[in-house]
């Protein structure tokens, strides 16, 4: 299958420079780059994707062309949980199912728009008495109650992300009028409504968040992709084929969520599309739709956090001639990695479910098992609640200017930090005294100087830790923040970038910024 212009080519699979003095055997394996599981989850892109099993090991390859990666696994310590493959065009063998199987590892199968293929994760048999326990719920009442409590989780963190992350306090308020009428609801119909109306109010609230790019993309960035705008496609009418990159991320993120529900559900003996929320149809289980409601605003609340801190370069997206928005290969691949995350989210509220579908009155001393958080055995044994566990996946701080990758604490690199610094001299030199001098500019500097003045004031050196002298400041402190950026100094302190930058130069600041700076330098008393 041939490469369109509309496919991503990963730029993690570009190749290599030549080296002339490289023979021709040589530069072809060097252009075989090595495939490692990041956070237990390994992704496999492009086209002539290969999995099987060679001498026990299983073996994989993917990548464009000559470009390919190539992985190799021993039965011991490999490290995989999830492997992902995006897209369709190779092949996957039956022993190589079977190795992942034994090894109680799961495999994921994504569309390059988002949406969910196939899923396997470890054979376990299959629970009769759960099953006929769905299959019944919507018939002894259980299916109300467990859809009213489903959304009732799903508010409250709606609720959270409007409050907290947006800053809507309003639509907070708003979602928790519609939470409380839940517990009126006397249907599933009456539920779906409740949920849609909130569901409203809540994406009201995102509309006008901005989405950041750098500075050096903005040029090549289409205007409706600067705001997350409206959760409802123009192309479809509905959440799917999404036309912004930031719905884009959503879309693939919830799919990556649905897949883990559906292996979570197979897991614990249910079956995924045996639903009691969601409308049964063809193309999706009603019953994986309806376990990952709760957790689709931990979801948000990922994704707005991201936003709301780093640039989106323009080169993680392409626009289809349709105007459809979708993630760049590599991109997709790193959002893979947040697999572990949603897992460990949705395995308790899966457990849940398997005992809420019981029906006492039939089912005498029946507890489905809690293979995810063994939670008889923590019971049993006097131990804690089985704690959630966070992905170690963090997303690459990226320069606001340039967007290449950064330190966590800092927003620009050092030279776009040299470039904002260099604009400002031209200013001041193009402007002169005389807008230095202007009454706002006086007022604005006279503010500044009482908001010091106080703040000098207001410090006792009694506050200053024993150990931060200022011979410990000049040794320690002062060396280590060379390796910060002026941005990360000036936000710290709250002064300009040029103060910044004297500081970061040697200038010793007031006593009072010293155990700042100590902080943000990560020196602390046992530094001593």
């Amino acid at each position: 299958m041939a490469a369109t212009h509309t496919v991503a080519h990963p730029s993690l699979l570009r190749k290599p420079p030549i080296d002339h003095a490289l023979s021709a055997h040589s530069l072809s394996a060097h252009r075989h780059l090595s495939l490692k599981p990041q956070h237990g989850v390994m992704t496999l892109t492009g086209y002539g994707i290969r999995v099987n099993v060679d001498r026990g090991h299983l073996t994989l390859e993917d990548g464009i062309a000559a470009d390919r990666r190539q992985s190799r696994l021993p039965r011991v310590n490999h490290g995989l949980k999830r492997l992902v493959v995006i897209g369709s065009d190779g092949f996957v063998s039956l022993a190589a199912l079977r190795w992942l199987a034994d090894q109680d590892a799961s495999f994921v199968m994504l569309e390059r728009d988002g949406s969910v293929l196939a899923t396997t994760g470890p054979v376990r048999s299959s629970d009769v008495k759960l099953r006929r326990a769905q299959a019944l719920a919507l018939e002894n009442g259980s299916a109300v109650r467990i859809s009213r409590d489903l959304i009732d989780r799903k508010l409250a963190g709606q609720a959270r992300v409007a409050g907290d992350g947006l800053g809507d306090e309003s639509t907070a308020q708003a979602i928790a009028r519609f939470r409380s009428d839940l517990a009126s609801a006397q249907s599933i119909d009456a539920v779906r409504i409740i949920e849609s109306q909130a569901a409203r109010a809540y994406w009201s609230a995102w509309r006008t968040l901005p989405v950041m790019f750098p500075k050096s993309d903005l040029r090549r960035v289409p205007e409706h992709w600067l705001n997350f705008g409206s959760r409802i496609s123009p192309l479809t009418g509905s959440p799917r084929l999404a036309a912004n990159p930031a719905n884009a991320i959503l879309n693939y993120l919830y799919a990556v969520l649905e897949a883990e529900t559906r292996l979570a559900a197979a897991t614990l003996g249910l079956d995924p599309g045996i639903g009691v929320l969601h409308v049964d149809t063809h193309y999706r289980d009603s019953l994986a739709c309806d376990l990952m409601e709760p957790i689709r605003p931990d979801v948000d609340a990922f994704v707005l956090n991201w936003l709301k801190r780093d640039p989106l370069p323009r080169n993680y997206f392409f626009e289809q001639r349709d105007g459809n928005c979708r993630l760049m290969t590599p991109f997709a691949s790193a959002l893979a990695q947040t697999a572990p995350q949603w897992a460990h989210l949705v395995a308790p509220v899966a457990e849940w479910f398997a005992r809420e579908i019981i029906n006492p009155k039939t089912a005498r001393r029946f507890n489905p098992a809690a293979r995810f958080t063994q939670q008889y055995k923590r019971e049993a044994k006097g131990g804690k609640p089985h704690s959630v566990a966070n992905s170690s996946f963090k997303p690459k701080r990226l320069c606001r200017g340039c967007g290449r990758t950064v330190a966590d604490r800092n927003s620009h690199c050092r030279s776009c930090v040299k470039g904002i610094l260099s604009d400002q001299m031209t200013e001041t030199a193009k402007t002169g005294r005389v807008a230095a001098q202007s009454p706002k500019a006086r007022r604005k500097r006279a503010a500044t100087q009482k908001i010091n003045a106080r703040a000098r004031n207001a410090w006792k050196p009694s506050d200053q830790p024993a150990w931060l002298t200022a011979e410990f400041y000049v040794s320690k402190v002062q060396p280590a923040l060379d390796l910060l950026s002026i941005a990360a100094i000036a936000k710290l302190l709250n002064v300009s970038y040029s103060y910044a930058d004297d500081i970061r130069k040697g200038r010793i600041p007031h006593a009072r910024h010293w155990k700042s700076l100590a902080e943000l330098t990560g020196m602390s008393k046992e530094e001593i």
